[in-house]
């Protein structure tokens, strides 16, 4: 009985296998864990790229038409390529200053959601509007579904938010009628 103890501690024949065996989940959780991390990643930087897009196009003029929002919003929703668009909500809004350091809105125009109300508060960071100023405010929110996990976790919303001060004006006059 001794014996054939000393025979199997010895015996070595299946043990990569084993081993093998019980890595395997770990190396896959691993592998497939980067490459959502990277996919979620290059997705978010996309979004904070359609915030920074948006703003920076309405920004560029001293008023906007409904047919400019119109391509506004075509080209934010091309450049979420190569992830799906269906779902992208975009909200472009005129902040004006409030005179007690806030702001409020001018006009507000969105896409796959509602617009902010006109001459509602908006919480602005300090020093982004001066006074008498305004800004344009681009809100992105991305319905971001994993391509590895998407039986897991499901959709995530993946939001930006960015400022950009009129260039040839005070403020952008908004349009007669949104998109």
């Amino acid at each position: 009985m001794l014996k054939l103890f000393s025979k199997f501690r010895c015996a070595n024949e299946g043990l990569a296998a084993i081993e093998f065996a019980m890595l395997l989940p770990v190396m896959l959780t691993l592998f497939l864990g980067s490459i959502e991390m990277t996919d979620a990643l290059t997705c978010k930087q996309k979004v904070t790229g359609l915030a920074a897009t948006a703003a920076d196009l309405v920004a560029q003029g001293k008023a906007v038409a409904t047919s400019d929002l119109s391509n506004v919003f075509s080209a934010v929703n091309s450049i979420v390529y190569p992830y799906p668009n269906a779902g992208v909500q975009i909200v472009i809004t005129s902040v004006v200053d409030n005179g007690s350091g806030g702001g409020k809105v001018a006009w507000s125009c969105a896409q796959n959601t509602s617009p902010r109300a006109v001459n509602s508060t908006v919480a602005v960071p300090a020093g982004v509007i001066t006074t008498g100023g305004s800004v344009i405010l681009a809100e992105i929110t991305y319905p971001y579904t994993s391509t590895v996990a998407s039986m897991l976790k499901g959709t995530t919303n993946m939001a930006s938010t960015f400022y950009a001060r009129p260039r040839r004006s005070a403020a952008v006059t908004g349009p007669s009628s949104c998109p």
